[in-house]
């Protein structure tokens, strides 16, 4: 059996509207990084990929089983939503028990099942607790463990840390790597901390269309070279807002400390390391993207990121 999902000229539309094109990807398993833009496609995809959205051609195949056998499809896949939501009055054990009956769990197996998957994710002492009155994090916990319950060959994550307070962020991070040891894990974001803590293979999806699929390595070596630092004075820094591709930038007292992307040497620069955020920032400049600067008001008056928005 080939242990990977291809997805070969893959095409959606949304009525007359074509939201998919051409799509190509070989997922390996453990960890798979889907990046990209609020609206860039990513749902969509992950929804077909679960067999809750048609796809209009192109072909695509999970574990050697074609994506139109759709039992079968659902009983190798786990899937968690951005919008993951359970009945607010049942409490954790309830709803954990209520979803592993509609699974077609055996009693024994029901109950040796969850209560592993809730000491897996760090629930079990909470077992008792309602859903409504579960902290987001644990909510996507809780989420993890009930796309766990069939034990599925893959598991696919959309957004999973969006909203969640670091410490939070990073004990999820480290959840998704451990259950990815056994299994395809295929995490969607536009988080690009997430794709770094935790995926060596990813995928660009923007506008509908993969931009790139690779290695994170790879995409950092190509911005090797052509990333800078340099403090400025906020008076400088307008000027240079017109000149410089500014990836991020955050204050120092009455200077502004910003990281850029430059092709030439300007006064005063230090190259650095690139990083995942500075590769996926030339990656969509260098591929026609059109990219808006969120203002410091934006960003709390303390930092400014050029970051892509729909």
């Amino acid at each position: 059996m080939n242990h990977s999902i291809e997805i070969k000229n893959l095409n959606k539309f949304y009525g007359k509207k074509q939201v998919l094109f051409n799509i190509n990807l070989s997922i390996e398993q453990g960890m798979f990084g889907l990046l990209g833009r609020n609206g860039a496609g990513k749902t969509t995809l992950m929804k077909t990929l679960a067999t809750l959205l048609p796809k209009k051609d192109g072909s695509i195949t999970i574990y050697d089983i074609p994506i139109e056998n759709e039992k079968e499809i659902r009983n190798i896949i786990g899937y968690l939503p951005q919008e993951f939501s359970m009945y607010p009055s049942m409490n954790i054990l309830e709803s954990m028990d209520y979803l592993a009956i509609l699974a077609g769990l055996k009693k024994q197996e029901k109950k040796e099942r969850i209560e592993m998957l809730l000491k897996k994710v760090n629930l079990m002492e909470h077992k008792n607790k309602k859903v409504k009155a579960l902290s987001g994090g644990m909510k996507r916990r809780l989420g993890i463990a009930q796309a766990l319950l069939n034990n599925p060959k893959v598991l696919i994550v959309d957004e999973p840390t969006a909203g969640l307070d670091p410490e939070e962020r990073i004990r999820f991070r480290n959840l998704l790597s451990e259950i990815s040891q056994d299994r395809i894990v295929m995490l969607s974001t536009h988080i690009v901390g997430d794709i770094e803590a935790t995926c060596e293979n990813i995928a660009i999806l923007n506008d509908g269309k993969v931009l790139y699929h690779g290695t994170v390595n790879n995409l950092l070596a190509a911005a090797d070279g052509k990333v800078f630092t340099k403090i400025v004075s906020r008076q400088e820094l307008s000027k240079l807002k017109n000149e410089l591709f500014i990836t991020s930038m955050h204050t120092q007292g009455k200077n502004v400390y910003i990281r850029f992307i430059a092709e030439n040497e300007v006064s005063g620069m230090n190259m650095c390391e690139p990083n995942i955020e500075d590769a996926y920032m030339l990656y969509l400049k260098e591929n026609g993207t059109k990219l808006l600067p969120l203002s410091m008001e934006e960003m709390g008056g303390e930092n400014e990121c050029y970051f892509g928005r729909n």
